[in-house]
């Protein structure tokens, strides 16, 4: 267990027990040890409180990847206040929006988007003070404050942490409330039921630090283990590479879209420095968990969580996913594993009665990391969060072994003259094809059956599909009434900042 009820407590514990050792590597080359990164916390949260700001306060974080975005997450947490981390690929008024909605009253922002989020900031009715991370200016008021004046760390567990916005890909994005003690239990799940982390591991972040890598940096601060932070500031595949090798037992959260792209990499071929990579973030196809354990070996472990309740659902250790493999078991890598020790999982019907196994239904989730509620929407928490449960708005399904497979979004679900069909399914034979890299299916208007299967799938570099070979494909993988009626080939598949694939988008592009 964490011990503690504000998460920087946490990083008092490690820097006293590790205090000279390196905590933060840029690149390959030390940032701060652990005593100077608390130092450095505690100047920036001593600046936070001159500037007003005080418990319950949002502060906006707008960084690509960067070493201060560790620095700034504890001051925030220091302070009592609420971290607001905003992808770094958003647009000025994506910024905009939720920098008024969470009433942050300070911006804290990396060089690259200072111009964006100076237009966000002019065009908003709110002061917001707009604070540049790497610039002299914040270098030297931080070396004049006084952190004598320092308010205790607050010990509230119910205290909102972290401030996380979803996607946004069908309307504005809600802020998921989460809690102190929402993300020290996120923290024990990993030690419990995922992965022990040790004080020599190496946590690179590669993916966006506003997401789950940045989660992860709080297990990896309790252990005393090593945050590297590419110098590039996002994924780059041999820079990834050459830090992996250089840190050894490197660990790397990573959506599949990098794994498609690690995989691609002829530079991934030797990993010896790999401890694990730890999938998330999006489906999981079958065939590349067995094309990423063939090339990377016995080093992949996946999680299931929603910003709602961050990074635990269920869980499969890099064990139970090479065990899968070696037993050709393609329906546990299919799946997302078992619940965490720490929450209740169930499927349920649309009375929110459960299901038995094999039966397809809503999955809810209830425990300690499950999110205080929607910021200031009782409305949506209302429909979310019902007698406890957490209704994830995803449809999946138990075997008798408490293993969960995901089956689709609830609104992704295709409804062909009064057949279920799941998208997922579809997509997961169509990426079997040599020549097919990604794929995704969605339903179509269709006068007779109300919707019809249609497919855009994107093809390996210099392949040749047509329809009519993608169908015959099909016929022999798939009934028939699971089948595209449409194929379409396409440069590419629309996706958010994030990767995340915009089924309106493909819809659209099927439509017309």
């Amino acid at each position: 267990m964490s011990l503690a009820n504000n998460i920087a407590s946490t990083l008092y514990r490690t820097a006293e027990q590790f205090a000279e050792q390196p905590a933060i590597y840029h690149g390959e080359a030390v940032y701060v040890s652990w005593q100077q990164l608390l130092e450095r916390v505690e100047q920036l949260a001593a600046l936070l409180q001159q500037l007003g700001l005080a418990e319950g306060d949002c502060v906006g974080l707008a960084m690509t990847n960067c070493p201060a975005y560790i620095e700034t997450l504890y001051a925030c947490w220091r302070l009592g206040l609420i971290a607001v981390p905003m992808n770094a690929k958003g647009h000025a008024s994506d910024f905009q929006y939720m920098l008024e909605h969470s009433r942050s009253r300070v911006c804290l922002v990396s060089d690259a988007l200072l111009p964006t989020i100076n237009k966000a900031c002019d065009d908003s009715a709110r002061d917001i003070t707009v604070l540049s991370v790497n610039s002299d200016e914040l270098s030297r008021q931080l070396s004049q404050v006084d952190t004598a004046s320092l308010l205790p760390v607050s010990q509230n567990a119910e205290l909102p942490a972290w401030l996380f916005y979803t996607s946004g890909t069908t309307g504005r994005p809600k802020g998921a409330t989460l809690t102190h003690g929402n993300l020290l239990a996120m923290a024990d799940a990993f030690f419990q039921d995922l992965e022990e982390v040790e004080s020599g591991d190496h946590l690179i972040h590669a993916a966006p630090m506003s997401h789950g890598s940045g989660l992860y940096i709080i297990p990896h601060i309790i252990k005393g283990a090593c945050q590297v932070v590419p110098v590039s500031g996002k994924f780059n595949g041999p820079e990834l590479v050459s830090l992996i090798n250089h840190f050894g037992n490197s660990r790397v959260f990573a959506a599949p879209t990098m794994l498609q792209r690690l995989l691609e990499d002829p530079a991934t071929d030797s990993l010896p420095g790999l401890k694990t990579i730890i999938l998330g973030g999006g489906p999981l196809y079958v065939q590349d968990c067995i094309n990423a354990l063939r090339k990377f070996g016995p080093k992949i472990a996946q999680i299931y969580g929603q910003g709602e309740t961050p990074m635990t659902i269920t869980g499969m250790t890099r064990q139970a996913v090479q065990q899968a493999y070696e037993q050709n078991d393609s329906a546990y890598l299919g799946s997302v594993g078992s619940p965490f020790s720490s929450v209740e999982v169930a499927v349920v019907d649309e009375q929110g009665k459960p299901l038995p196994a094999g039966t397809a239904g809503e999955i809810v989730v209830r425990g300690p990391t499950v999110m205080q509620g929607y910021w200031e929407n009782p409305p949506a928490t209302a429909d979310t969060i019902r007698d406890g449960w957490l209704y994830t708005g995803d449809i999946g399904t138990f075997d008798v072994n408490g293993v969960l497979t995901l089956k689709d979004r609830s609104k992704d679900l295709i409804i062909s003259g009064g057949t279920n069909i799941y998208p997922r399914e579809v997509e997961e034979i169509l990426i079997t094809h040599p020549d097919i890299k990604e794929a995704c299916v969605v339903g179509v208007t269709d006068p007779e059956w109300g919707e019809s299967v249609a497919a855009v799938v994107v093809t390996e570099a210099g392949a040749e599909l047509s329809s009519d070979e993608i169908d015959q494909f099909c016929i022999e993988h798939l009934a028939r009434f699971k089948r595209p009626k449409r194929y379409l080939v396409a440069s590419e598949l629309p996706k958010n900042a994030t990767g995340k694939v915009l089924k309106a988008k493909v819809k659209a592009m099927l439509e017309h």
